[in-house]
Protein backbone atom coordinates (compact mmCIF):
# COMPACT_ATOMS: atom_id res chain seq x y z
CA UNK A 1 0.00 0.00 0.00
CA UNK A 2 3.07 1.70 0.24
CA UNK A 3 5.18 3.52 -2.46
CA UNK A 4 8.53 5.57 -3.15
CA UNK A 5 6.60 8.41 -4.77
CA UNK A 6 3.93 9.27 -2.10
CA UNK A 7 3.73 12.96 -0.84
CA UNK A 8 1.05 13.98 1.02
CA UNK A 9 0.43 17.41 1.65
CA UNK A 10 1.40 18.02 4.98
CA UNK A 11 1.07 20.85 7.75
CA UNK A 12 2.51 20.93 10.96
CA UNK A 13 1.25 23.89 13.63
CA UNK A 14 2.09 21.95 17.02
CA UNK A 15 3.39 23.75 19.99
CA UNK A 16 6.62 21.71 21.85
CA UNK A 17 6.35 18.32 19.74
CA UNK A 18 8.01 15.76 21.24
CA UNK A 19 9.97 12.50 19.35
CA UNK A 20 7.13 9.86 20.22
CA UNK A 21 4.27 12.26 18.80
CA UNK A 22 5.95 13.26 15.77
CA UNK A 23 6.90 9.32 14.93
CA UNK A 24 3.14 8.74 15.53
CA UNK A 25 2.52 11.31 13.07
CA UNK A 26 5.12 10.84 10.17
CA UNK A 27 4.29 6.67 10.58
CA UNK A 28 0.73 7.72 9.49
CA UNK A 29 1.64 10.18 6.82
CA UNK A 30 4.03 7.22 4.87
CA UNK A 31 0.47 5.56 4.25
CA UNK A 32 -0.12 5.93 0.26
CA UNK A 33 -3.85 6.10 1.27
CA UNK A 34 -3.28 9.34 2.81
CA UNK A 35 -3.67 12.23 0.82
CA UNK A 36 -3.10 15.69 3.24
CA UNK A 37 -2.05 15.54 7.00
CA UNK A 38 -2.11 18.50 9.35
CA UNK A 39 -0.92 18.80 13.32
CA UNK A 40 -2.73 20.90 15.57
CA UNK A 41 -1.50 23.02 18.29
CA UNK A 42 -2.25 20.58 20.88
CA UNK A 43 -0.97 17.44 19.37
CA UNK A 44 0.80 14.81 21.76
CA UNK A 45 1.13 11.31 21.81
CA UNK A 46 -1.84 9.11 21.23
CA UNK A 47 -2.21 4.92 20.56
CA UNK A 48 -1.93 4.74 17.23
CA UNK A 49 -2.56 8.70 16.07
CA UNK A 50 -1.27 11.38 17.54
CA UNK A 51 -4.23 13.04 19.87
CA UNK A 52 -4.54 16.98 17.57
CA UNK A 53 -3.97 15.26 13.93
CA UNK A 54 -6.46 14.80 10.93
CA UNK A 55 -5.80 12.66 8.13
CA UNK A 56 -7.83 12.83 4.66
CA UNK A 57 -7.55 9.08 2.93
CA UNK A 58 -8.91 8.55 -0.55
CA UNK A 59 -10.91 5.22 -0.26
CA UNK A 60 -9.93 3.92 2.96
CA UNK A 61 -10.97 4.32 6.27
CA UNK A 62 -8.51 3.68 9.66
CA UNK A 63 -10.29 2.67 12.70
CA UNK A 64 -7.68 2.69 15.32
CA UNK A 65 -7.00 6.54 14.15
CA UNK A 66 -10.62 7.19 15.06
CA UNK A 67 -10.25 5.06 18.08
CA UNK A 68 -12.17 3.33 20.88
CA UNK A 69 -13.58 6.65 21.72
CA UNK A 70 -15.73 7.31 18.81
CA UNK A 71 -17.59 10.85 18.74
CA UNK A 72 -15.77 12.08 21.87
CA UNK A 73 -16.45 15.92 21.56
CA UNK A 74 -17.84 19.06 23.19
CA UNK A 75 -21.58 20.44 23.77
CA UNK A 76 -21.85 23.83 24.43
CA UNK A 77 -25.47 25.15 25.88
CA UNK A 78 -26.55 28.84 27.37
CA UNK A 79 -28.60 29.81 29.71
CA UNK A 80 -30.77 33.12 30.15
CA UNK A 81 -32.41 34.02 33.29
CA UNK A 82 -32.34 37.44 35.55
CA UNK A 83 -29.17 37.03 37.73
CA UNK A 84 -28.22 33.25 37.20
CA UNK A 85 -24.57 33.64 37.07
CA UNK A 86 -24.63 35.02 41.17
CA UNK A 87 -27.99 32.39 42.07
CA UNK A 88 -25.22 29.59 40.71
CA UNK A 89 -22.29 30.82 42.49
CA UNK A 90 -24.42 31.16 45.88
CA UNK A 91 -25.39 27.70 45.45
CA UNK A 92 -22.54 25.90 44.11
CA UNK A 93 -21.62 23.40 46.30
CA UNK A 94 -25.28 22.06 46.18
CA UNK A 95 -25.56 22.05 42.88
CA UNK A 96 -22.21 20.15 42.64
CA UNK A 97 -23.44 17.20 44.79
CA UNK A 98 -27.16 16.62 43.15
CA UNK A 99 -25.29 16.83 39.87
CA UNK A 100 -22.52 14.48 41.23
CA UNK A 101 -25.90 11.90 41.87
CA UNK A 102 -27.52 13.03 38.72
CA UNK A 103 -25.09 12.04 36.35
CA UNK A 104 -22.74 8.70 36.33
CA UNK A 105 -19.09 9.38 36.63
CA UNK A 106 -16.06 8.00 36.38
CA UNK A 107 -14.55 4.46 34.21
CA UNK A 108 -16.94 2.05 33.77
CA UNK A 109 -19.91 4.13 35.38
CA UNK A 110 -23.04 4.23 33.41
CA UNK A 111 -26.71 3.99 34.12
CA UNK A 112 -30.35 2.02 33.54
CA UNK A 113 -32.87 2.52 30.57
CA UNK A 114 -35.23 3.82 32.75
CA UNK A 115 -32.85 6.85 33.54
CA UNK A 116 -32.89 8.28 30.09
CA UNK A 117 -35.34 11.16 29.41
CA UNK A 118 -37.90 10.87 26.81
CA UNK A 119 -36.30 13.42 24.46
CA UNK A 120 -33.11 11.49 24.23
CA UNK A 121 -34.74 8.01 24.48
CA UNK A 122 -36.99 9.40 21.41
CA UNK A 123 -33.95 10.02 19.46
CA UNK A 124 -32.40 7.03 20.56
CA UNK A 125 -34.49 5.01 19.35
CA UNK A 126 -34.65 6.74 15.77
CA UNK A 127 -30.58 6.28 15.42
CA UNK A 128 -31.28 2.59 16.07
CA UNK A 129 -34.13 2.56 13.33
CA UNK A 130 -31.83 3.96 10.74
CA UNK A 131 -29.07 2.07 12.18
CA UNK A 132 -30.94 -1.19 11.40
CA UNK A 133 -31.67 0.01 7.79
CA UNK A 134 -28.05 -0.11 6.86
CA UNK A 135 -25.45 -3.15 6.76
CA UNK A 136 -24.08 -3.95 10.49
CA UNK A 137 -22.35 -6.91 12.48
CA UNK A 138 -24.99 -8.88 14.15
CA UNK A 139 -23.03 -9.07 17.55
CA UNK A 140 -22.82 -4.81 17.78
CA UNK A 141 -26.44 -4.65 17.04
CA UNK A 142 -27.47 -7.15 19.96
CA UNK A 143 -25.25 -4.59 22.18
CA UNK A 144 -26.74 -1.56 20.81
CA UNK A 145 -30.33 -2.93 21.26
CA UNK A 146 -29.80 -4.55 24.50
CA UNK A 147 -27.05 -2.06 26.56
CA UNK A 148 -26.17 1.25 24.80
CA UNK A 149 -29.10 2.78 26.31
CA UNK A 150 -28.00 2.69 29.34
CA UNK A 151 -24.84 4.22 28.44
CA UNK A 152 -26.42 7.75 27.94
CA UNK A 153 -26.14 10.80 30.21
CA UNK A 154 -22.54 8.97 31.63
CA UNK A 155 -19.71 11.10 31.48
CA UNK A 156 -16.36 8.89 31.75
CA UNK A 157 -13.25 9.12 32.86
CA UNK A 158 -9.80 11.63 32.22
CA UNK A 159 -10.08 14.90 30.66
CA UNK A 160 -14.07 13.65 30.53
CA UNK A 161 -15.64 16.87 32.17
CA UNK A 162 -18.65 19.06 33.12
CA UNK A 163 -18.59 22.79 33.08
CA UNK A 164 -20.77 25.28 34.52
CA UNK A 165 -19.42 29.10 33.81
CA UNK A 166 -19.88 32.61 32.44
CA UNK A 167 -18.21 34.44 29.90
CA UNK A 168 -15.18 36.23 30.69
CA UNK A 169 -14.70 38.41 27.57
CA UNK A 170 -18.16 40.45 27.36
CA UNK A 171 -19.39 39.58 31.25
CA UNK A 172 -23.62 38.99 31.64
CA UNK A 173 -25.38 38.34 34.54
CA UNK A 174 -28.21 37.08 33.43
CA UNK A 175 -26.13 34.37 31.04
CA UNK A 176 -24.42 31.38 32.06
CA UNK A 177 -22.82 28.60 30.16
CA UNK A 178 -22.77 24.74 30.41
CA UNK A 179 -20.13 23.16 28.69
CA UNK A 180 -19.62 18.95 28.49
CA UNK A 181 -16.74 16.72 27.05
CA UNK A 182 -17.60 13.39 26.62
CA UNK A 183 -18.03 10.98 23.79
CA UNK A 184 -19.87 7.40 23.25
CA UNK A 185 -18.86 5.47 25.97
CA UNK A 186 -19.16 1.69 25.21
CA UNK A 187 -20.78 1.98 22.54
CA UNK A 188 -17.01 3.50 20.74
CA UNK A 189 -15.11 0.90 22.97
CA UNK A 190 -17.45 -1.93 21.18
CA UNK A 191 -17.45 -0.58 17.82
CA UNK A 192 -13.89 0.35 17.70
CA UNK A 193 -12.52 -3.12 19.20
CA UNK A 194 -14.40 -5.19 16.43
CA UNK A 195 -13.24 -3.31 13.68
CA UNK A 196 -9.48 -2.63 14.99
CA UNK A 197 -9.51 -6.38 14.87
CA UNK A 198 -10.90 -7.16 11.88
CA UNK A 199 -8.91 -4.52 9.89
CA UNK A 200 -5.79 -5.93 11.57
CA UNK A 201 -6.58 -9.62 11.12
CA UNK A 202 -5.41 -9.93 14.91
CA UNK A 203 -6.80 -10.81 18.33
CA UNK A 204 -3.56 -9.07 19.86
CA UNK A 205 -2.08 -6.66 17.66
CA UNK A 206 -4.58 -4.38 16.27
CA UNK A 207 -3.65 -1.05 18.25
CA UNK A 208 -1.80 -0.26 14.92
CA UNK A 209 -2.77 1.16 11.41
CA UNK A 210 -4.61 -0.83 9.42
CA UNK A 211 -7.02 0.39 6.61
CA UNK A 212 -10.40 -1.09 5.84
CA UNK A 213 -11.41 -0.45 1.99
CA UNK A 214 -14.79 1.60 2.65
CA UNK A 215 -16.31 -0.60 -0.35
CA UNK A 216 -15.42 -3.39 1.45
CA UNK A 217 -18.04 -5.33 3.50
CA UNK A 218 -16.34 -4.63 7.25
CA UNK A 219 -15.60 -1.28 5.50
CA UNK A 220 -18.82 -0.78 4.97
CA UNK A 221 -20.48 -1.90 8.10
CA UNK A 222 -17.73 0.05 9.74
CA UNK A 223 -18.59 3.40 8.23
CA UNK A 224 -22.16 2.29 9.15
CA UNK A 225 -21.57 1.39 12.42
CA UNK A 226 -19.74 4.67 12.92
CA UNK A 227 -22.37 6.78 12.38
CA UNK A 228 -24.39 5.16 14.96
CA UNK A 229 -21.45 5.72 17.15
CA UNK A 230 -21.39 9.41 16.44
CA UNK A 231 -25.14 10.22 16.94
CA UNK A 232 -24.93 8.53 20.00
CA UNK A 233 -22.14 10.45 21.33
CA UNK A 234 -23.94 13.88 20.44
CA UNK A 235 -27.38 12.31 22.49
CA UNK A 236 -24.72 11.29 25.25
CA UNK A 237 -23.94 15.05 25.85
CA UNK A 238 -27.20 16.20 25.42
CA UNK A 239 -28.82 13.88 28.12
CA UNK A 240 -26.62 15.41 30.35
CA UNK A 241 -26.95 18.62 29.29
CA UNK A 242 -30.42 17.74 30.19
CA UNK A 243 -29.47 16.25 34.07
CA UNK A 244 -28.11 19.30 34.97
CA UNK A 245 -30.93 21.72 33.38
CA UNK A 246 -33.04 19.45 35.96
CA UNK A 247 -30.76 20.54 39.18
CA UNK A 248 -30.65 23.88 38.18
CA UNK A 249 -34.37 23.77 37.76
CA UNK A 250 -34.85 22.04 41.55
CA UNK A 251 -32.14 24.21 43.32
CA UNK A 252 -33.14 27.76 41.43
CA UNK A 253 -37.00 26.77 42.08
CA UNK A 254 -38.05 27.24 38.58
CA UNK A 255 -39.08 24.77 36.00
CA UNK A 256 -38.74 27.55 33.43
CA UNK A 257 -35.15 27.57 33.45
CA UNK A 258 -34.14 26.33 30.29
CA UNK A 259 -30.83 26.26 27.41
CA UNK A 260 -30.27 27.29 24.08
CA UNK A 261 -28.01 24.99 22.79
CA UNK A 262 -24.92 26.67 21.41
CA UNK A 263 -23.18 23.98 19.31
CA UNK A 264 -22.82 20.10 19.56
CA UNK A 265 -19.79 19.06 18.20
CA UNK A 266 -17.90 15.30 17.13
CA UNK A 267 -14.28 16.07 17.31
CA UNK A 268 -13.19 12.62 17.31
CA UNK A 269 -14.58 10.81 13.91
CA UNK A 270 -13.84 9.38 10.24
CA UNK A 271 -16.56 11.18 7.97
CA UNK A 272 -16.84 11.83 3.99
CA UNK A 273 -15.94 15.08 2.80
CA UNK A 274 -15.68 15.79 -1.01
CA UNK A 275 -13.80 12.98 -2.13
CA UNK A 276 -12.08 11.65 1.02
CA UNK A 277 -12.22 10.59 4.18
CA UNK A 278 -11.55 13.07 7.04
CA UNK A 279 -10.01 11.46 10.18
CA UNK A 280 -9.90 13.71 13.05
CA UNK A 281 -8.46 12.35 15.98
CA UNK A 282 -8.98 14.93 18.72
CA UNK A 283 -9.21 18.04 16.27
CA UNK A 284 -12.08 20.14 16.21
CA UNK A 285 -14.13 20.64 12.77
CA UNK A 286 -13.27 24.38 12.02
CA UNK A 287 -15.15 25.14 8.24
CA UNK A 288 -16.17 29.05 7.54
CA UNK A 289 -18.17 29.86 10.35
CA UNK A 290 -18.23 26.45 11.93
CA UNK A 291 -19.12 26.74 15.51
CA UNK A 292 -16.95 24.70 18.02
CA UNK A 293 -15.83 24.69 21.45
CA UNK A 294 -11.97 24.16 22.44
CA UNK A 295 -11.23 23.51 26.46
CA UNK A 296 -8.23 24.53 27.77
CA UNK A 297 -8.35 22.93 31.53
CA UNK A 298 -9.83 22.50 34.92
CA UNK A 299 -8.87 26.47 35.77
CA UNK A 300 -8.63 28.27 32.73
CA UNK A 301 -12.49 27.16 31.04
CA UNK A 302 -13.22 26.94 27.51
CA UNK A 303 -13.03 29.09 24.38
CA UNK A 304 -15.82 28.90 22.09
CA UNK A 305 -15.23 29.57 18.84
CA UNK A 306 -15.93 30.05 14.76
CA UNK A 307 -13.52 28.65 12.05
CA UNK A 308 -12.50 30.28 9.24
CA UNK A 309 -12.59 27.47 6.85
CA UNK A 310 -8.31 27.39 6.57
CA UNK A 311 -7.44 24.65 4.61
CA UNK A 312 -4.09 24.80 5.68
CA UNK A 313 -5.33 23.35 8.47
CA UNK A 314 -7.53 21.25 6.83
CA UNK A 315 -10.51 23.49 8.57
CA UNK A 316 -9.68 22.15 11.67
CA UNK A 317 -8.37 23.66 15.04
CA UNK A 318 -7.32 21.77 18.52
CA UNK A 319 -9.59 20.13 20.65
CA UNK A 320 -8.16 21.46 23.62
CA UNK A 321 -4.78 22.24 24.98
CA UNK A 322 -2.82 19.05 25.00
CA UNK A 323 -1.49 17.15 27.41
CA UNK A 324 2.25 19.06 28.68
CA UNK A 325 3.04 16.00 31.16
CA UNK A 326 1.68 12.17 31.04
CA UNK A 327 -0.41 11.39 33.51
CA UNK A 328 2.20 9.56 35.38
CA UNK A 329 4.73 12.77 35.10
CA UNK A 330 1.64 14.96 36.54
CA UNK A 331 1.02 12.57 39.32
CA UNK A 332 5.16 12.87 40.58
CA UNK A 333 5.47 16.59 39.54
CA UNK A 334 2.69 18.31 40.89
CA UNK A 335 1.62 18.30 44.65
CA UNK A 336 -1.93 18.73 45.91
CA UNK A 337 -1.21 21.77 47.17
CA UNK A 338 -0.30 23.34 44.01
CA UNK A 339 -3.67 22.01 42.83
CA UNK A 340 -5.68 23.03 45.58
CA UNK A 341 -4.08 26.46 44.84
CA UNK A 342 -4.39 26.85 40.98
CA UNK A 343 -8.50 25.84 41.59
CA UNK A 344 -8.75 28.43 44.85
CA UNK A 345 -12.47 29.85 43.78
CA UNK A 346 -13.94 27.04 41.58
CA UNK A 347 -15.73 24.28 43.15
CA UNK A 348 -14.51 21.06 41.91
CA UNK A 349 -12.87 17.95 42.88
CA UNK A 350 -9.47 18.68 43.49
CA UNK A 351 -7.83 15.59 45.37
CA UNK A 352 -4.89 13.13 44.59
CA UNK A 353 -6.98 11.17 42.10
CA UNK A 354 -7.15 14.14 39.79
CA UNK A 355 -3.59 15.95 40.17
CA UNK A 356 -2.89 13.93 36.56
CA UNK A 357 -5.60 16.23 35.34
CA UNK A 358 -4.78 19.57 37.07
CA UNK A 359 -4.23 22.93 34.87
CA UNK A 360 -0.49 22.22 35.22
CA UNK A 361 -0.39 19.37 33.47
CA UNK A 362 -1.86 20.62 30.33
CA UNK A 363 -0.17 23.21 27.71
CA UNK A 364 -0.63 27.34 27.98
CA UNK A 365 -3.65 27.05 26.04
CA UNK A 366 -3.17 31.20 25.46
CA UNK A 367 0.00 29.87 22.82
CA UNK A 368 -2.30 27.48 21.59
CA UNK A 369 -4.93 29.85 20.98
CA UNK A 370 -2.08 31.95 19.53
CA UNK A 371 -1.47 29.22 17.35
CA UNK A 372 -4.61 28.77 15.62
CA UNK A 373 -5.73 32.47 14.72
CA UNK A 374 -5.59 31.74 11.48
CA UNK A 375 -8.08 28.93 12.03
CA UNK A 376 -10.40 29.99 15.22
CA UNK A 377 -11.71 33.16 15.86
CA UNK A 378 -12.53 33.17 19.46
CA UNK A 379 -16.46 34.41 20.56
CA UNK A 380 -16.17 33.92 24.02
CA UNK A 381 -14.11 32.17 26.89
CA UNK A 382 -15.92 30.67 29.85
CA UNK A 383 -14.42 30.32 32.78
CA UNK A 384 -15.70 27.81 35.28
CA UNK A 385 -17.61 28.33 38.81
CA UNK A 386 -18.43 24.71 39.06
CA UNK A 387 -16.43 21.67 37.46
CA UNK A 388 -17.40 18.01 37.54
CA UNK A 389 -14.50 15.52 36.62
CA UNK A 390 -14.99 11.74 36.02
Amino acid sequence: MDNNTHKPKITNFSIDLDEDTKKQFDDCCAHSFVKSASLMPDAHKGYVAPIGSVFRTRGVVVPSWVGYDIGCGMIACKFSYPNIVELVRSNSSKIFDLVNDSIPMGKGKIGSHGDVSNFTSRGFGVSVLKFSKREYNDDIFKFVKTQAKAHLGSLGSGNHFIEIGADSITPNPDQLWLVIHSGSRGVGHKIATHYMKSASGSDTKFEETHALDVLSKDGIEYMSVLKFGLEFALLNRLEMAYRVQDVLRDVLNDKKISFEMWVNKNHNHCVPEANYFVHRKGATPAKLNERGVIPANMRDGCFLVKGKGNEKFLQSSSHGAGRKLSRGQARREVSLEEFEKSMDGIVAPVDESRIDESPFAYKNIYDVMAAQSESVETVAHILPIINWKG
